[in-house]
Parts: structure tokens; C-alpha cells; sequence
């Protein structure tokens, strides 16, 4: 794996604060819409009960809190974000489309959560792993929170077998994700997506710091030909 230097926190925040205003359209353009089914596939793995208490850490602007809220309408769901722009735009939306669902948006960051051990029946996480200052610290945060038998899964980019769907991804991302940032005055903040990955780790490697981090069951799931995964764990004790 390329070694890159790791941007402070702080620097991540303000990059997340800055792109609030596009993100979502951006998703929508970037993926063709398909981000959508990656974060229902997510919120499916982590198999959420009616009646559960539900965690969506770096939950950005809400969507995946969204989902899972929907598959929660007994319980309850907590959509926590370190970028303040983000959550106001995840809390404005869910209140105008979803009123009636049962959830809770923290400032907060996630390798400090604001909740008791064994608080949570399942958990999710989308496009914030890799972005986090200490991925091994960020797993062991996420166990400590999660109940025994909880569910959580990690969607994010993710490295794909075979040379040339990896120079395709590059280019994708160097070309097309560039260039339509672009358009939005988001070059910058968009060309940091290629260096993110270059220092995410492989699936394996994923695999191995959540063990490491206290999980038992450990399972990476690559979709979309492998250029995006799912990270999902079990807390067994």
C-alpha cells in the first residue's frame, strides 16, 4: 500500500464542511445515482430490528441515517458527524422528507463517541473510514459502543483486483470525479479522494484491524466490480 501522509482532522472537518452545500449533488452525478442501493446494501448488513437503538457514525448528509431510521421505526437512531455543516443539512432534510422519523443528529467525532459501551444493536458507516485520523482506534470506538451479537457495516472505496479496473478507477477519479467537482468549484476537495485511497487499507488488511480492534466475525464484501466494499463486523462479546 502507497504510504501518504495523513491530513490532520481538522483539515478533513473543514473539507467536509466546505463541500456541505454540494455533496449530494455530487453523489448523485459521481455515481449516477447508484450510491443510493451501496447505502441500502450497507443498512441491510447490518441487519437493523424495528425496535433497535441504531448508530450511523460520519453520517455526513444523512442518507444512510435515513435508511436505517426507515428500518427502525420503534427504535431509535443516532446520525453523528464532526463536520457542523454536514449535520445541518442531514437534520434539514430529514425533518422536511421524514418527520416522523426517530432520529437524533450529534456533533461529534468518531473516534470519541459520546455514548456508554455496549450502547448500540447495530451500526453503519459510510465513506468515513477512510477518512478518519486512526482507522485501528476508530474500529476498537465503534466495538467499544456496539452491544454483544451488533452488526456494523463499513461501506467505502475500496481497491479492485486486477490492473486494469485499478488504472480505471484512478483515471475515473483523476478525469470524470475531478472534472465535474470542478464545475462546483470543488476541485480541491475532490482531488483528495485519489490519495485518500492510496493509503486506505486492502480488504484484507481491513479484515485484520478489526480483529485487532476486538471484533470476531469479519467479513469484506467488494461490489461494483470491486472498486467499492463493505466492511461488515460482529461484536460477539
Amino acid at each position: 500500500m502507497k504510504q501518504t501522509q495523513v491530513p490532520e482532522s481538522s483539515d478533513i472537518k473543514a473539507l467536509f464542511n466546505k463541500i456541505a452545500p454540494v455533496y449530494d449533488n455530487l453523489n448523485n452525478w459521481l455515481s449516477l445515482g447508484q450510491h443510493r442501493v451501496w447505502k441500502l446494501m450497507a443498512v441491510k448488513w447490518c441487519q437493523p430490528s424495528p425496535e433497535d437503538i441504531a448508530l450511523d457514525v460520519c453520517c455526513g448528509s444523512g442518507d444512510i441515517t435515513e435508511l436505517l431510521a426507515k428500518q427502525i421505526p420503534q427504535g431509535k437512531v443516532f446520525g453523528v458527524d464532526f463536520a457542523k455543516s454536514q449535520l445541518e443539512i442531514a437534520k434539514e432534510k430529514a425533518t422536511q422528507k421524514y418527520p416522523h422519523l426517530p432520529i437524533t443528529w450529534i456533533e461529534a467525532d468518531a473516534l470519541n463517541l459520546p455514548f456508554e459501551d455496549n450502547y448500540f444493536d447495530c451500526a453503519t458507516m459510510g465513506y468515513g473510514l477512510r477518512n478518519v485520523k486512526d482507522i485501528p482506534a476508530c474500529l476498537v470506538e465503534l466495538h467499544r459502543v456496539l452491544k454483544p451479537g451488533a452488526k456494523a457495516a463499513i461501506l467505502d472505496f475500496n481497491h479492485p483486483d486486477g490492473e486494469y479496473l485499478l488504472e480505471f478507477q484512478k483515471w475515473y477519479l483523476n478525469n470524470i470525479v475531478v472534472s465535474v467537482a470542478e464545475y462546483f468549484n470543488q476541485k480541491e476537495e475532490y482531488a483528495y479522494i485519489n490519495p485518500s485511497l492510496d493509503r486506505f487499507p486492502k480488504a484484507q488488511e481491513q479484515i485484520e484491524i478489526a480483529k485487532a480492534a476486538g471484533f470476531d466475525g469479519v467479513c469484506h464484501y467488494p461490489i461494483v466490480a470491486g472498486m467499492m466494499g463493505v466492511l461488515v463486523v460482529t461484536k460477539w462479546s
